[in-house]
């Protein structure tokens, strides 16, 4: 991912891992011998577990038995996940420095991660029953009529687990960015986060919210 060091996010693994934790889901890339092919699934980012001795863990999840691409990834392949955040238009008129100079351009700013490493598929269903309590406690946790894996049928369950297949990508590169206007003036970034909490998107509200939070901490 091409990150100029202005937008390189802190390399703080717990905060990145916090990120990811939030997003909750990630873009699994992959290459079938002819094109990338790519599918969204929930994952788990698992720092405790290590994996290939790089230190970042592993990302967990899980596809459908029926999606080609666990059978027509390489094995031993590279694969790319993609975690995205809140993003939004950034437009050049917000900027202060637009009414003194008007050599500005439009922008766009966005929070990512990205992760590089060796995926591996699992059709073991005991391996898959674990991901997916695991996933389900993660989402249902503090809703006061949650659901558990053990509530539906067993029988049930057992081809359930059956119709899908883990995913374990060996995470080896960690790549966190945050473009934020990082690389305008206080006085472009306070235009962009005022104007940002006018617009309509949720996306936008919440790319205001983090630069607000940037700008509190550099302060």
């Amino acid at each position: 991912m091409y990150t100029p060091a202005h937008f390189a996010a802190d390399g703080d693994l717990t905060k990145i891992a916090a990120f990811v934790d939030l997003a909750g889901s990630a873009d699994l890339v992959t290459f079938d011998g002819s094109r990338p092919v790519a599918t969204l699934l929930p994952v788990i980012w698992d720092l405790a577990e290590t994996g290939n001795g790089a230190g970042y863990g592993r990302l967990l999840g899980h596809v459908a038995l029926n999606n080609p691409q666990w059978r027509t990834a390489q094995p031993g392949a590279k694969a790319l996940a993609i975690v995205g955040g809140p993003q939004a238009y950034v437009s050049p008129s917000w900027y202060q420095s637009k009414k003194e100079h008007g050599r500005v351009v439009p922008t766009w700013n966005y929070t990512t991660v990205h992760f590089t490493g060796e995926v591996r598929f699992h059709q073991d269903p005991r391996w898959c029953r674990e991901i997916v309590t695991r996933l389900t406690e993660r989402h249902e946790d503090g809703r006061t009529d949650r659901w558990r894996v053990t509530d539906a049928p067993e029988k049930f369950i057992e081809g359930q687990l059956r119709a899908i297949v883990g995913v374990e990508l060996l995470i080896e590169q960690v790549e966190a960015k945050e473009k934020l206007s990082q690389n305008r003036s206080v006085q472009d970034r306070a235009g962009v986060i005022a104007a940002l909490r006018g617009e309509p998107a949720i996306g936008a509200r919440q790319i205001a919210d983090l630069m607000s939070a940037r700008e509190a901490g550099s302060a």
